[in-house]
């Protein structure tokens, strides 16, 4: 993709809004679908939605049609249908076999509690990637160093294993030259995955009962997707790194982002679902008026 100038649009410009439906939206949700859906307008371009909706056991139907009420009765409109995480395996599955097929993968059979062990013998603290991150702690890189037999001999017993980045070699990969991104807000980036070695550990790509994750399945999707500008909270500023090394990786052209400022309450908390924020659906069933909220979001 032929970038133009840092601050103006390509030709084609494409936004997309990602809800996962784990819960109902709050008017934080609603303050990214207006950025995004904005941007698009006045550039002429197309605002899409998609899910997703790959944790499946907390996804649930009735949070997906909330959104598509939510978004409607606030007056977003977009075109169908709606990608849907959970109804393309097959293309997260063919990004894994090409990671696979530079040497970048591998199986690893920890589970939570194990790894929270281990970093707790060690004797260093785990940090965590951006406030929602539900990876869990650090990775100490404990099945990176499993020989192929004993990588066969938990296979064959039948363990259940997620497939992570090695992330040295992917580095290594990558080599001495700089991978950069445009922000809107910030400017011209230089991606240092190098950093989200020492957050993360070794990312997760591949989670034990799905064959995909979070940073693999929006990096995947953006690029299938002709994503222009990827316009999101700036809590995931950091996890951009590694989408731009993911992106080298796979041969795919980075889009422009902007990481915008959270939308906080009247007490400076930010929305969100574990904090049981107000949500769209409530406001929509109170009978409140949707003009009012968009008046409230856009200021």
């Amino acid at each position: 993709m032929t970038q133009s100038s840092p601050m103006s649009p390509p030709l084609s410009v494409r936004t997309r809004f990602a809800p996962s439906p784990t819960g109902h939206l709050h008017l934080g949700h609603a303050y990214s679908a207006w950025l995004n859906a904005d941007f698009a307008a006045r550039h002429g371009g197309h605002f899409l939605l998609r899910m997703e909706d790959i944790d499946g056991g907390r996804c649930k139907p009735e949070y997906e049609q909330a959104i598509y009420d939510d978004l409607a009765w606030l007056g977003f409109h977009w075109p169908t249908p709606v990608r849907r995480q959970s109804e393309h395996l097959a293309d997260y599955q063919a990004a894994l076999d090409q990671l696979d097929a530079q040497g970048l993968l591998y199986p690893c059979f920890c589970t939570r509690k194990e790894i929270r062990a281990e970093i707790k013998n060690s004797g260093y603290a785990p940090h965590d990637l951006a406030h929602h991150s539900s990876e869990g702690p650090t990775y100490p890189g404990t099945c990176r160093h499993l020989t192929p037999q004993e990588r066969q001999q938990r296979h064959q017993a039948g363990t259940p294993f997620a497939l992570r980045l090695d992330m040295t070699r992917a580095l290594a990969r990558k080599g001495t030259d700089a991978l950069t991104w445009t922000d809107l807000e910030a400017g011209q980036q230089i991606a240092t995955p190098e950093i989200l070695q020492h957050v993360l550990g070794d990312a997760v790509l591949a989670r034990k009962d799905i064959p995909t994750s979070y940073h693999l399945s929006v990096v995947v999707d953006d690029h299938l997707q002709r994503i222009s500008h990827v316009i999101r909270g700036n809590d995931l500023f950091l996890a951009t790194h590694l989408h731009r090394l993911l992106q080298h990786l796979l041969g795919y052209a980075p889009p422009l982002y902007r990481h915008h400022d959270l939308l906080t309450d009247e007490n400076g908390w930010r929305y969100a679902k574990r904090d049981n924020a107000k949500s769209l659906f409530q406001m929509r069933t109170e009978g409140q008026a949707p003009e009012d909220l968009m008046t409230q979001i856009t200021l």
